[in-house]
């Protein structure tokens, strides 16, 4: 249980670093860019710790497809960007293959 808990702190921390890298105008302000690296640091810090408890290909499917998900759903509402049909049916991709991986995985 603590390995996904690890993991929830790496995924959060990951969407928070990658909104803020689009913040930072390419590292140009740099109390954006200070806040981007040390959520980065903590991310992989955390992806670090929950992997010695989870599979590494269970832990990394759901790291990257929450953190996909989560970080489109926030590009739209907060960043104001637009997605289409393609992108969902991509997305929606990803969530099969994470199920896939975590279901039928020999990581478990």
């Amino acid at each position: 249980m603590i390995g996904y808990l690890y993991l929830f702190v790496a995924i959060i921390s990951e969407v928070i670093a990658t909104n803020l890298l689009k913040a930072t105008d390419g590292f140009s302000k740099l109390v954006p860019s200070v806040e981007c690296l040390i959520a980065y640091v903590v991310c992989f810090y955390s992806l670090s710790k929950a992997i010695k408890y989870m599979p590494l290909n269970v832990a990394y499917a759901l790291w990257g497809a929450v953190g996909i998900i989560l970080i489109t759903v926030f590009s739209v509402v907060y960043w104001k960007e637009q997605i289409n049909t393609p992108t969902i049916i991509g997305l929606g991709f990803i969530v099969i293959g994470t199920v896939l991986v975590n279901v039928f995985g020999t990581g478990h």
